[in-house]
């Protein structure tokens, strides 16, 4: 119903605003068009008003930074944005998403999606738009790739001929442990849509090259948190005790047991424990220890193995110890159980390599290894077709960018026309060549909403 009411807004404000259809001998459907799609996008996203648009809009954002389903400013800044531009939008959407429209209102529906969520990080970084925000900080890039989706809206409005049905902007929170990408789809709003992209700023590439592969690209993953509990005393009668730290330390080295000796070596796999917490005193044996950590897998069926395994061997070892355990793989901040693999589609593959190449070259797009860390975009992929890419930002004569996830991370703006362009173009010629498709049946188009 949401859905549908949006689509009607939609329709109106095209009907209000009639675009100029083109004729069928500069139809951007031609094969020669698709082609030149890309680089005019590109051209259009490196004029210097946009980028300096693109370029403020980040800066902002990354000023204010906010932990999953806390984005109140941030969607607040991006609403304001699609007002300026024009484009309707659905909020709020898990507390502090929000969806837009851009196109003709009717099928097909493709998205693009951003993540707007900062990490629980002080910034180390000493520049003039360092976060103003106490312990948090973007240091994964997500102020980046809201810029780069609102700049791909900017494209689109520019462009509303070209499209031939209807892009959706997916502006999502808490992708860092928060399940928000679930959220979205559990709200409805995206139940039509036929297939979604997604990219990530990645450090160590050269600016202008991207990266990915088909199939499984990122690890599903999951948390556990397990407290051993004992009998505590002296450290110096032990026997009047019963120690968890032993019951724990055999945990950790049985739990790696897991991969070594009971997955098959073909099938990737990774259980680490992170933390290890118990005891304050040199000479005191406590009643518990507290041990916790995550898992992962590129498949599901390994996943929910994997899952099952670590609580057995958690309560086994404890109660070898005369312990007792209780294991626990969720907590109010990051409440999603598993997280599944990030699986690209073969077809959106194609598709990719074809607009990358465009607009890029051939060899800038690379392929790429998988990779053990999770990305909740899986969850779209679930739901639909959905790729996700990796988009270089270093450059070679600057000195080395730092990883993700650190104090020190930072973002090289020149990425961002490259990341607008890209979820432009991706979004603009997967409608062009569905309508390409359709065509030839002869037959009317028939709107489910």
């Amino acid at each position: 119903m949401i859905f549908s009411k949006l689509v009607s807004f939609v329709l109106i404000l095209q009907l209000l605003n009639p675009t100029v259809v083109l004729s069928s001998s500069s139809s951007p459907s031609s094969s020669n068009g698709l082609t030149e799609i890309p680089k005019k996008f590109l051209d259009f996203a490196k004029r210097k008003e946009v980028v300096d648009w693109m370029v403020g809009i980040r800066r902002k954002i990354h000023e204010n930074p906010e932990l999953g389903y806390e984005e109140f400013e941030t969607s607040k800044l991006i609403r304001l944005e699609l007002d300026k531009l024009g484009i309707p939008y659905k909020y709020p959407v898990s507390v502090t998403g929000i969806v837009g429209f851009v196109g003709t209102g009717e099928p097909p529906f493709v998205a693009i999606r951003a993540d707007m969520d900062a990490l629980p990080i002080q910034e180390t970084v000493d520049w003039e738009h360092k976060s103003k925000n106490p312990g948090k900080m973007h240091a994964c890039g997500h102020d980046a790739h809201v810029s780069m989706v609102l700049g791909a809206a900017k494209i689109l409005k520019q462009h509303l001929q070209e499209l031939k049905g209807t892009v959706v902007l997916v502006f999502q929170p808490a992708e860092e442990g928060g399940g928000g990408a679930k959220k979205m789809l559990d709200a409805g709003v995206l139940d039509n849509v036929d297939a979604i992209f997604g990219l990530h700023v990645l450090h160590s590439a050269p600016i202008g090259t991207v990266a990915s592969k088909p199939g499984p690209l990122l690890a599903g993953s999951g948390l556990f948190d397990a407290v051993i509990s004992g009998k505590g005393g002296h450290a110096a009668i032990p026997q009047h005790s019963i120690d968890p730290i032993l019951a724990a330390s055999n945990v950790v080295v049985s739990l790696q047991h897991l991969v070594s000796r009971e997955a098959d070596p073909l099938d990737s796999q990774v259980v680490t424990v992170a933390k290890f917490q118990g005891g304050g005193a040199f000479n005191v044996i406590p009643d518990s220890v507290t041990i916790g950590g995550t898992f992962r897998a590129f498949s599901k069926a390994s996943l929910i193995q994997l899952k099952k395994r670590i609580e057995e061997v958690i309560k086994g070892q404890a109660a070898v110890q005369r312990c007792s355990a209780t294991v626990d793989f969720s907590n109010t901040k990051k409440p999603m159980l598993l997280f599944p693999p990030t699986v690209n589609d073969k077809d959106l593959h194609e598709h990719f390599l074809k607009v990358a190449g465009d607009m890029l070259g051939n060899d800038k797009v690379k392929d790429m290894k998988p990779l053990m860390g999770s990305e909740d975009f899986a969850f779209y992929q679930e739901a639909f077709p959905g790729y996700f890419f990796f988009i270089g930002m270093q450059d070679e004569n600057s000195p080395k960018l730092s990883s993700v996830h650190t104090p020190n991370f930072t973002i090289n703006e020149d990425i961002l026309p490259y990341g607008a362009a890209l979820h432009a173009s991706l979004a603009t010629t997967y409608l062009l060549e569905a309508e390409s498709k359709l065509r030839p049946t002869g037959g009317n188009l028939h709107d489910e909403l």
